[in-house]
């Protein structure tokens, strides 16, 4: 006799019940309010005949069809009913299961549920996603997603051949939907199957899935996280304790997939000899890219040599097409898996702690694409973008913006920044586009965009979502960076957002590049009359924490690589280059640099290639590689350079009104006053004999870097090592050096003590 009424069978049947657990599964049957029995209940698609297994009575009892020919039923005789099994048979075989809808997970709470409502649980990737467990003793995974809008949710997988009829999640709170899938583990292939009230169906990766198949494929994968064993201790408590915008910052920017490729016959190394082979370049089958562990035996010795202090890695969350660069994320909360696994990924990360550098990632909270299996109409519904075609589209960029004012998009993203800094240990986040996010009309022709509230152009919930990311951030991992990349004169976005700000503690200083480059690009009789493209950035220095960066924006696009946009013939180009990344390495800020840059480059940046490392054969190439690891050095090795960034008294012009020579002369301060660097830059070809500088105190002044020695390819004029003071005032100081200017070069110079000049005695020149 049936204990179920045909309307719940085809609820169950055809996918329309909220909560399947009400039907499905185990349910007491009481008399005289006692329990005796139990009715269970099962929807299995294809399976032929099925049978109960109670393991604390050693007993099978069959099932039978009730109201459709897979809805099966029994009866167990048992006043408690734990961990039964169901034994199954479709044709000629048979398998045993545990009954997913015999288990409740109490992994997601009410509370959890209310947090994720107000937009402020923090660690919402532990409880929404994939993520392996246990419950009753039985092990399992346990799947959580936010769909409020859809009729139905069920978990897809070969587990139960993609059909989204058997694992049928259940709704909490009218919002996330649930289930425990007994059995599963790490490496499942699984999908969400999602229907809309309409009946349309959209079968969409993980939001918060953890790891992704390699494209064309677009599956998410079930991973476990907390397995690998870090070894960073000591670098995480130094970088909590202390303050990186006193340390010198030397960013290397890297994009992983073109840094260099292995050729396709060379054996993939991963971290565990049995992984899967890392996927080929779309564009050139006949090379692969290397993986997280080769790349850590390969890209981490070169960065240190080269002396940079951080990489900053292009995104690395997961991105369905190469040539994006990894700016058209779908999986915010998966490392790609070109490269290999999560743990992979960790294994990366670990090194560069072990040999003392920082991991930046770009982070891509702007907008998104419109893939199908990705967020975009996530539900069947404007989920996790604004509705508004006005507010919710970049048409220029065919992608979606994110609907920042819904709390739970907004939890999604704040909880993104802290699981990259949790989960990977990375040391903080370059944001990509601020300048997209902050203004209603960015990119927006007229009557494309609505205003705010108040009838402006700024978008104060996206102004307000950056806030409560880096507040959030900066409250639990102290000591990281969270720099934007915001091309605007919007105020005060490196500023606390106690005060206001949008609480960034640096920002790219775009104008400074541009009017660099514009400046570098002319030819240099035309730069005296352009010396406030030079001066100019001093005006505003410090109205934000600057970082300077000539990144891979700059070298793409018909826009030539950097050594290409030099004026002169070629020994010319390289002393440019060599000036332009001397004076930014002595300009107040911190330092972002693209690959290729350091070793001069000819064609622009190819993310379908390897950078030219064949050109470091030739001599001028391989020399400037050596003065950007020497540059480095210096940067790192004199606090004046590094330590009074955004302070005013970190710097201080001695002339910077000599436009008929394009020089200019300013002195680096550390803390305190203890030391200080004089910069001399000469940004012509026309050397400068007997060309004086004033300084502040008498003694010797070491040259300590001359952008135009012979070992980086110059024409080694200089100083014969440096030049004592005389006592002749001049351009405002009590003493004066004489000095002799290189063609388009940069000299650093450093006042040693009375001592440190006795024990010097005779000066050698820059080369004996």
């Amino acid at each position: 006799m049936s204990t179920i009424s045909p309307e719940q069978v085809n609820q169950i049947v055809y996918n329309l019940h909220n909560d399947p657990f009400e039907v499905l599964g185990s349910h007491p049957l009481e008399d005289n309010g006692k329990v005796e029995k139990w009715v269970i209940r099962a929807y299995l698609p294809k399976i032929e005949a099925a049978w109960v297994i109670v393991p604390s009575q050693r007993k099978e009892y069959p099932m039978e069809s009730v109201h459709h020919a897979n809805f099966f039923e029994c009866i167990v005789d048992t006043n408690e009913l734990i961990n039964y099994q169901l034994r199954l048979k479709e044709g000629d075989s048979e398998r045993v299961i545990y009954d997913p809808y015999a288990f409740k997970s109490n992994k997601i709470t009410e509370f959890d549920l209310h947090l994720f409502g107000e937009g402020n649980h923090h660690r919402i990737y532990e409880k929404l996603g994939a993520h392996p467990t246990t419950v009753n003793g039985v092990q399992g995974v346990n799947f959580a997603v936010w769909a409020p809008n859809a009729r139905n949710v069920s978990v897809l997988g070969d587990f139960n051949n993609w059909d989204g009829r058997e694992h049928q999640m259940r709704k909490l709170n009218n919002s996330v939907w649930e289930i425990f899938i007994p059995d599963l583990g790490v490496g499942t292939s699984y999908k969400y199957e999602i229907k809309n009230w309409e009946g349309h169906i959209y079968e969409k990766s993980d939001p918060y899935g953890f790891q992704q198949e390699p494209r064309p494929k677009t599956a998410s994968i079930v991973a476990d996280l907390n397995k690998y064993q870090w070894n960073d201790h000591q670098w995480l408590d130094k970088r909590r304790h202390s303050d990186p915008l006193s340390q010198p910052i030397s960013v290397y920017e890297v994009h992983l997939g073109s840094w260099l490729h292995a050729s396709s016959g060379e054996k993939t190394k991963l971290l565990k000899g049995e992984s899967d082979p890392v996927m080929v370049s779309e564009m050139n089958p006949h090379a692969r890219f290397l993986s997280y562990y080769e790349l850590a035996h390969k890209l981490i010795p070169y960065v240190k040599e080269m002396g940079y202090t951080h990489i900053e890695l292009l995104p690395v969350s997961e991105h369905p097409f190469d040539g994006s660069w990894g700016y058209q994320v779908t999986g915010y909360y998966a490392p790609t898996s070109r490269f290999g696994t999560p743990e992979d990924f960790m294994y990366f990360v670990d090194q560069c702690h072990q040999h003392g550098i920082g991991v930046l990632i770009d982070w891509v909270p702007g907008h998104f694409p419109k893939d199908g299996h990705g967020l975009a109409f996530f539900d069947g519904t404007h989920l996790y973008e604004h509705g508004d075609p006005r507010k919710g589209e970049h048409k220029e960029w065919g992608t979606l913006v994110f609907d920042y004012g819904r709390n739970e998009v907004r939890n999604f993203l704040v909880a993104n920044v802290l699981f990259w800094l949790d989960k990977y240990h990375i040391d903080g986040i370059r944001v990509d586009a601020v300048a997209s996010m902050l203004y209603l009309d960015y990119c927006r022709k007229e009557g494309e965009w609505v205003t705010n509230q108040y009838g402006g152009r700024e978008n104060l919930e996206a102004a307000d979502f950056l806030r409560q990311v880096n507040s959030v951030a900066f409250s639990y991992f102290p000591g990281i960076l969270s720099i934007a990349e915001e091309s605007t004169a919007w105020p005060m976005v490196s500023w606390p957002t106690y005060v206001g700000g949008l609480g960034f503690n640096l920002k790219w200083n775009m104008g400074w590049m541009h009017d660099m480059l514009d400046y570098f690009g002319m030819d240099p009789w035309f730069r005296q009359f352009h010396q406030n493209n030079v001066t100019f950035s001093m005006w505003y220095n410090h109205s934000e924490n600057y970082m300077l960066a000539l990144s891979h924006d700059e070298i793409v696009h018909g826009k030539s690589n950097m050594i290409g946009k030099m004026p002169g013939d070629e020994w010319q180009k390289f002393a440019n280059v060599r000036c332009l990344f001397s004076y930014m390495f002595t300009h107040p800020g911190k330092k972002t640099m693209f690959m290729s840059m350091e070793f001069g480059q000819w064609s622009e940046w190819n993310v379908w290639a390897d950078l030219e490392w064949n050109l470091l054969q030739y001599d001028p190439h391989q020399k400037l590689k050596e003065f950007f690891k020497e540059l480095n050095a210096i940067y790192k090795s004199q606090p004046a350079l590094y330590n009074q960034d955004f302070e005013r008294t970190g710097f201080e012009w001695i002339d910077c009104s000599d436009n008929r020579h394009s020089v200019v002369a300013f002195i680096r301060w550390s803390k305190d006053w203890q030391e200080f660097v004089i910069v001399v830059c000469n940004f012509t070809p026309q050397p400068h004999s007997h060309y004086r500088v004033g300084v502040p105190k008498p003694g010797f002044y070491t040259e300590l870097f001359n952008s135009d020695a012979r070992k980086y390819g110059g024409s080694n004029m200089g100083n014969l090592g440096g030049k004592w003071t005389e006592e002749w005032s001049y351009q405002g100081r009590p003493y004066s050096i004489d000095l002799c200017l290189p063609p388009l070069s940069v000299l650093i110079l450093k006042l040693h003590s009375e001592k440190t000049a006795a024990i010097m005695g005779q000066i050698l020149p820059l080369e004996s």
